[in-house]
């Protein structure tokens, strides 16, 4: 095969590639959506209203997996720590009770999606994950409680 042509067919694939890469990333959910889940993903994504709502369920469990200090500082009523920082946490997971729903923030939301993507493969299958966290329901005027 001639170098030229070679060349060619070289450089058309790295195009095809690059065109591939260059596909419109997923939108993620508006945060005035339902609760969704998406394909693959072991949890369901809610905003403040949602969360409030299923909140009021006594089968559900609000779980704050931000850290000590930070549960201290100011933390949704009734919410249960089980920091996603501790060395333990999927150990300590392991011995809530799966059969409920589990409401799971953190500060911002990128803390509790890692938590949904750990507890999932432990049994977990009714997470729901806060987008905006903790930081989206204090906006939205829901007042924090102290120890």
């Amino acid at each position: 095969m001639p170098k030229c042509l070679l060349s060619r067919l070289v450089l058309l694939g790295l195009i095809c590639v690059g065109e591939l890469g260059a596909a419109e990333p997923a939108k993620p959910p508006r945060a005035d959506a339902p609760a969704t889940r998406s394909a693959g993903v072991p949890f369901k994504n809610v905003d403040v209203a949602g969360f409030e709502k299923m909140r009021a369920d006594t089968n559900t469990i609000v779980l704050d997996v931000r850290t000590p200090g930070e549960f201290s500082s100011g933390h949704v009523p009734g919410a249960v720590l089980l920091d996603i920082k501790s060395p333990d946490f999927v150990g300590r997971a392991a011995r809530l009770d799966k059969s409920k729903t589990y409401l799971v923030h953190c500060a911002a939301g990128v803390r509790s999606v890692k938590a949904c993507n750990l507890l999932a493969p432990a049994g977990f299958t009714n997470l729901v994950n806060l987008e905006g966290g903790f930081n989206a329901w204090t906006k939205a005027g829901h007042r924090p409680v102290k120890p």
